[in-house]
């Protein structure tokens, strides 16, 4: 990521980028402490509890990881440096849960360890951020199945 970061969080869809069969296309990350015990989670905006940092691809985004890394930013006001591609994972949510605010969509999750974490950030005025075992994230996450995957297919340590 570049060292020009912007203290504004890009609002709207109007670059987004989708998929073939019209979903969203989502980036996010997997924040690890570097010895990989914790990872980081932020509240979520929608509704209470933590989720992971992810969001909108956007079409002046080379790449997926890209997107990721800003989200990442954004969010969480963290630099991180990526480590592994940990895939695509669909949208498990059924049509019901659907809306327009909230599309059928595709994550694209990274993993990545935090090399920064700055004192101001973005979306600092609307998230805490806070730093979980793997058993507590996925209690955290259960009800998100897809973020869940995605840290499960990281490189965290899981039995603790």
């Amino acid at each position: 990521m570049t060292s020009s970061r912007s203290m504004q969080s890009r609002v709207g869809r109007d670059n987004q980028r989708y998929g073939s069969q019209g979903e969203r296309l989502v980036a996010g990350i997997v924040a690890l402490s570097e010895d990989k015990y914790y990872v980081l989670l932020i509240q979520s905006t929608r509704r209470n509890g933590w989720v992971l940092p992810k969001g909108g691809w956007e079409t002046d985004e080379p790449t997926a990881q890209d997107a990721a890394q800003r989200e990442a930013w954004e969010e969480a006001g963290i630099l991180c440096d990526v480590k592994y591609d940990l895939g695509k994972i669909p949208d498990y949510r059924k049509p019901n849960q659907l809306s327009p605010t909230a599309p059928q969509a595709e994550y694209h999750f990274f993993e990545a360890t935090v090399t920064e974490q700055k004192a101001q950030w973005p979306e600092m005025h609307k998230r805490q951020r806070t730093w979980m075992t793997y058993k507590q994230a996925a209690a955290a996450l259960a009800e998100r199945p897809e973020l869940l995957e995605a840290l499960t297919r990281s490189t965290m340590h899981k039995h603790t």
